[in-house]
């Protein structure tokens, strides 16, 4: 499996993390790009240090895991051509800056490039927001994005799998993110 991750300033870098971990263990080829923002926010979420380097917040967040990162203007890579054969799309987390101008068809760098491209070519995009509470204008992008295609999985976990603790919640977002590009992760299921 093909998959193209996007890290956008919206808070939920747990969320990236964990899902980079995922496909790491399910052994998909990753692509991940990350915005100046996104790593402003990975290297203080989770590292507690916003004057980390990119290249040591991008070294800790794939440790263990074999993935290549794209820069953010990186214009060849294989995630900015509808003739690259991918099997998903994720941007997560999704800021809303990220949801405007992708649905006014801007394309400003690789992320909202290869979302672009994954919404012509008609495959598998899944937007994960954290922003709350939302606009009209948030409503209208994630209304036109949904229209054309996309998924709009919000980090909101459940709370009736019986969770102990934040990396629960934490894994119940993650792994409903799974289920949809089709990678089983064993996740509790309603009823269960």
């Amino acid at each position: 499996m093909r998959v193209f991750l996007g890290i956008t300033g919206a808070s939920g870098a747990p969320y990236a993390s964990r899902l980079i971990e995922e496909l790491g263990a399910a052994g998909a080829e990753l692509g991940i790009c990350i915005s100046r923002s996104g790593y402003e926010v990975l290297a203080t979420e989770l590292y507690r240090d916003p004057s980390l380097p990119r290249d040591e917040i991008a070294a800790r967040l794939l440790d263990g895991v074999d993935a290549r990162v794209f820069a953010e203007n990186d214009w060849k890579a294989p995630y900015a051509s509808g003739s690259a054969q991918v099997d998903a799309y994720v941007i997560c987390p999704c800021s809303m800056s990220t949801v405007g101008t992708i649905a006014t068809g801007a394309m400003a760098n690789l992320i909202h490039r290869a979302a672009s491209v994954a919404i012509k070519e008609e495959r598998k995009l899944i937007l994960v927001p954290r922003e709350t509470p939302l606009s009209l204008i948030h409503l209208q992008g994630l209304t036109t994005l949904r229209q054309a295609g996309a998924t709009i999985l919000f980090a909101a976990p459940g709370f009736y799998h019986g969770w102990d603790s934040v990396d629960d919640l934490i894994e119940f977002v993650v792994a409903r993110l799974l289920d949809h590009i089709g990678v089983d992760v064993g996740a509790k299921r309603w009823g269960q």
